[in-house]
């Protein structure tokens, strides 16, 4: 199971209806809580940045309700203008 989602953060509402679809076409109902860690709140549009940062924010615990442990399955992607459509599954 798909345990984080690392996504470009411009828009934190287009962002949750991508996370919408995305479980939607796996036929799963409920979204898990915590899946889609945020920093758009403190940090603003940090661009291409936005993963790498949200990322490295995690795995150093400055995200207490988003933790990864080993063998977990995350996806990173980014969307939007002057960027081009990306993503790709990791296994930590």
């Amino acid at each position: 199971m798909l345990k984080k989602v690392f996504i470009h953060q411009a828009n934190e509402k287009m962002d949750e209806g991508i996370i919408k679809v995305l479980y939607k076409l796996y036929g799963i109902k409920e979204i898990p809580q915590h899946v889609m860690p945020m920093s758009i709140h403190k940090l603003g549009n940090s661009s291409v940045a936005t993963i790498p940062t949200l990322y490295d924010m995690v795995i150093k615990n400055e995200m207490p309700e988003h933790q990864l442990n080993r063998g977990d399955i995350i996806l990173f992607a980014s969307v939007g203008a002057g960027m081009n459509i990306n993503a790709v599954c990791y296994k930590v």
